[in-house]
């Protein structure tokens, strides 16, 4: 007889003389090991249909894609499955989603699949687009046993007030709409109730894991797959390398083994990079860029003299992004990156990259020294705490008192809020929007009133475009504050929907210099 069974065989006989919840408490309280298996299929062929899945990963990166392969390869379908976006169209939960083995996705972002925006529209997907903070939060909270809480994060869209399309119908109207969440006030700032997630498995992709079922991640792969952990009834990892007890020392495991059910060493692994993106050297001439280069250029060093020696930042996909590339010489800018990573550097080499090391555009990256990687859950608390300098991102409008529309148009474009709506609902955060200054064909895109859904509300500071620069108050307005090179304050009026102040102090637009940046 094991020790464990000699242990456990007093306990044993005294539950079958108590209560049943004297039974219950033994079940729940003997040891459970994670098991090991020799196959993915094996350890994901209980899975039924209709199953809630949660599954970890960002983009292409960490993501559990053996065990995604090894459901396309059962009969299951029908499945409910929580991540924050899925895959491409060839990989990854994108496989699944070409098998019409989803029926409803719960994620922040549609982003690049072009399946999961055309079944989405067309009504053959139902789609619950949550915040990314939001999500990763969720996820914390089921995982931990709280059913719900409060956040500042979209409140004024429509999240918070209803009505955002769940599912559509095949003539491309609304046939199911989000509810409306409960809000309340503290310390005079507006909150609304979000409901914890958790899933009936949880798909995970881990470094390695020892016998005991510990588990570390490594770099970004790290994203949504603790939470994902934590939150699933079975969770089942995929690993690279299952090493002998001891090997991981205690200090250094991520996810203990109470939250690992199953293990599963993947093999070989073909870890797919979704935006190969090196570095290249810049010039200081713009003689040779064509009148659309030059005018992102434009914004995008106005933008990097937002930067301050010592800041935190967090940089949206594009422009915003191009920014650090114009940081000063000499200074000291912390870039964070809401898919774990705080310390981000300049683009690889070629040759250098590594598809574990990404940011929050799925583009290839590097770290500085003292830089730091961790979850979801920890990117998002630095962000919703506070803890952010500044923030800039792209914007489709922007209103007279700064609100920001940025993530769909509805019935055409679904691209997902990501983790935007958790930024510029952020205390103390400088929101910097970087945008041209009217769209294609002539529309303006600085309203009095954004026509298009919300991504927050009184949350914007500057407005940066190729002909200006704004500065916003959420009761003034806007204040014209500078001028480039060329336009007018005649130009402005005619390209700009709203009525603005100009400023007593009237300024040249400022631009860093590119010999100046590292």
């Amino acid at each position: 007889m094991s020790l464990l069974s000699r242990l456990c065989r007093p306990l044993a006989a005294a539950a079958a003389s108590r209560p049943a919840v004297w039974r219950r408490l033994l079940a729940t309280s003997a040891v459970r090991p994670a098991k090991f298996y020799d196959s993915p299929d094996e350890a994901v062929r209980d899975i039924p249909s209709g199953s809630r899945l949660l599954v970890g990963g960002f983009g292409l990166c960490g993501i559990p894609e053996t065990l995604i392969a090894a459901l396309l390869r059962s009969e299951s379908r029908d499945f409910t499955v929580v991540s924050n976006n899925a895959g491409v169209d060839n990989f990854g939960l994108g496989l699944l989603l070409q098998e019409r083995r989803i029926r409803r996705m719960i994620s922040s972002y549609v982003g690049e699949n072009g399946e999961f925006e055309r079944q989405y529209l067309s009504g053959e997907l139902e789609v619950e687009l949550t915040p990314q903070g939001t999500l990763a939060e969720r996820l914390r909270a089921g995982g931990a046993g709280v059913p719900a809480f409060f956040t500042p994060t979209a409140y004024g869209t429509l999240v918070h007030e209803g009505g955002a399309p769940i599912r559509y119908s095949e003539d491309g109207k609304v046939a199911e709409q989000s509810a409306p969440r409960e809000e309340r006030v503290f310390n005079g700032r507006h909150y609304i109730l979000e409901e914890a997630i958790t899933g009936d498995f949880a798909l995970v992709k881990a470094w390695k894991a020892d016998r005991a079922g510990n588990l570390i991640f490594r770099k970004t792969a790290r994203n949504f797959n603790p939470a994902m952990c934590r939150a699933g009834r079975v969770t089942i990892a995929e690993v690279e390398e299952v090493v002998d007890i001891g090997e991981i020392p205690p200090e250094h495991v991520h996810i203990p083994s109470v939250y690992v059910q199953r293990v599963v060493s993947g093999g070989k692994y073909e870890k797919r990079v979704e935006r190969l993106t090196l570095r290249r050297p810049r010039t200081a001439s713009a003689t040779s860029l064509t009148p659309a280069a030059q005018m992102r250029e434009r914004i995008i060093r106005r933008a990097a003299l937002e930067f301050k020696d010592g800041m935190y930042a967090n940089l949206g996909i594009g422009m915003p992004m191009l920014a650090s590339n114009l940081i000063p010489a000499g200074m000291t800018v912390h870039l964070q990156s809401e898919n774990g990573v705080l310390g981000l550097g300049p683009f690889p080499e070629e040759g250098k990259q590594d598809p574990d090391l990404i940011n929050a555009g799925k583009e290839t990256v590097t770290v500085l020294p003292g830089a730091s990687y961790f979850g979801s859950d920890d990117s998002f608390a630095m962000i919703r705490g506070g803890h952010i300098d500044l923030t800039i991102l792209g914007g489709m409008q922007v209103s007279r008192y700064g609100d920001l529309a940025n993530w769909m148009i509805p019935g055409k474009m679904v691209k997902g809020m990501g983790g935007a709506m958790d930024l510029v609902a952020a205390p103390g955060t400088k929101v910097v929007v970087t945008m041209e200054h009217v769209a294609k064909g002539g529309a303006h895109k600085i309203l009095n009133e954004c026509s298009l859904p919300l991504t927050g509300k009184n949350c914007v500071d500057m407005i940066i475009t190729d002909l200006c620069v704004f500065l916003v108050d959420p009761e003034e307005g806007l204040t014209l504050s500078e001028l480039a090179e060329g336009a007018t304050v005649q130009q402005i009026i005619e390209n700009t929907g709203c009525e603005f102040r100009v400023a007593d102090d009237l300024k040249p637009m400022g631009q860093v210099e590119v010999a100046d940046a590292e």
